[in-house]
């Protein structure tokens, strides 16, 4: 699957939806993916460094996860933070009706999964968790930073999972200087050649 596949707003494959088995918040569950969507077939390696490697979301408020996909980190700051608010974003259509269908799936009244268009303007997050879409380049990858971090509540962080071998430090060099008093940004964790990121608002 290539990637404009997966960051398009609409899938040309046709939707075959399959389940899958996967460990979410220290439990098994079973959920639907299709083709079409990033790393249909499993959690991927990025995302399972960055819940593993990430301390646990605040207990209410608005919680972000940033380029979701079929819901593993949106679904997992559900099932942690049941009085919260998730908002699952994402351009792909497919990938939101997927997450919409795993909340269900679960139980889980508390996740919004909408375009970036549809959060409301004047909602701030409690905390980020994203692995971003990297591959979309840095041009675009800066714009998604520039929208987004920016509303973060003071004292509240981003998570954020990026390979080593694809920017993870020139992003945050770059995190570190575009926000220079707003955001502290550090590397929180490094694991099978990722990195995860945590920027701090500080302003």
């Amino acid at each position: 699957m290539t990637n404009e596949h997966y960051f398009s707003a609409t899938p040309a494959s046709p939707l075959i939806p399959r389940e899958i088995s996967v460990r979410l918040a220290d439990a098994d569950h079973t959920l639907v993916t299709a083709g079409g969507v990033f790393s249909p077939d499993h959690v991927d390696v990025g995302t399972q460094v960055l819940l593993a490697n990430t301390p646990a979301p605040p207990p209410g408020g608005n919680l972000l996860d940033l380029g979701c996909g079929w819901g593993p980190i949106a679904l997992t700051l559900a099932l942690l933070s049941p009085r919260a608010q998730v908002w699952a974003v994402d351009v792909n259509e497919r990938a939101l009706d997927l997450v919409r269908a795993n909340a269900e799936r679960l139980g889980l009244t508390n996740v919004n999964a909408v375009l970036a268009s549809d959060v409301p303007a004047d909602i701030s997050f409690m905390t980020i968790w994203s692995n971003p879409p990297i591959r979309v380049g840095k041009a675009e990858l800066h714009t998604i930073m520039k929208t987004w971090l920016p509303r973060l509540e003071k004292g509240s962080d981003a998570w954020l999972v990026v390979q080593r071998n694809l920017g993870s430090d020139s992003l945050q060099r770059w995190i570190q200087a575009e926000f220079s008093s707003e955001i502290q940004i550090v590397r929180a964790a490094t694991n099978k050649g990722y990195r995860v990121l945590r920027a701090r608002s500080i302003s």
